[in-house]
């Protein structure tokens, strides 16, 4: 949290939840994670080794806190959120495309969450799933590992092929490196 906040300003409806201290905390960024220069990474926010946040992304820790495990990677215009007793839990190796809303879910290692989709409030997704892009998973659905989602509201399809694991593999590690990649053309510039 910042050493000195200042002044708190009034706020109209006092009775609701007050997250002057959330949006007050300063992030925790691992030395090799990246953040594009234009997203918004603000309040109880953890990023992990390697993690990645890419082109206008928000990630609002105003709430409860979110955490980006090591080598997960935010795709471009995608927002993670948390919701009153929902924190926003990413585990390691986790891709979210690009435009996907993740909000106050608990997402295991190596799940791919497809374009566009939303995660929504309460959502469990088991190691190794895949949400289909524009899947949106009601709140609190529990998504086992390694199977595929798909629909709006999504529903279980199948088990994931091997072929469809390797790829999931495949589209972190190149977050990865690209977060690597920007980081070091932004050092080089700066």
């Amino acid at each position: 949290m910042n050493s000195k906040l200042p002044p708190r300003p009034e706020i109209p409806y006092p009775e609701l939840p007050d997250i002057w201290e959330a949006i007050n905390q300063k992030p925790e960024i691992d030395p090799t994670a990246w953040v594009a220069p234009n997203s918004t990474v603000i309040g109880k926010v953890s990023l992990g080794k390697h993690a990645s946040v890419h082109f206008g992304c928000v990630l609002r820790g105003d709430g409860e806190g979110i955490i980006v495990g090591d080598e997960s990677n935010i795709q471009d215009l995608s927002v993670l959120h948390t919701d009153r007793g929902y924190p926003c839990v990413l585990g390691k190796r986790v891709t979210v495309g690009h435009r996907a809303i993740v909000h106050g879910a608990k997402v295991a290692d190596d799940v791919m969450i497809g374009m566009g989709a939303i995660v929504l409030t309460g959502c469990e997704i088991g190691r190794g799933a895949l949400i289909a892009a524009g899947a949106v998973l009601r709140e609190g659905t529990i998504v086992p590992p390694e199977t595929l989602w798909a629909g709006i509201p999504a529903k279980e399809v199948r088990q994931l092929t091997a072929d469809q694991q390797g790829r999931m593999a495949l589209a972190y590690r190149h977050y990865v490196n690209s977060g690597v990649l920007y980081s070091a053309l932004e050092s080089d510039e700066g």
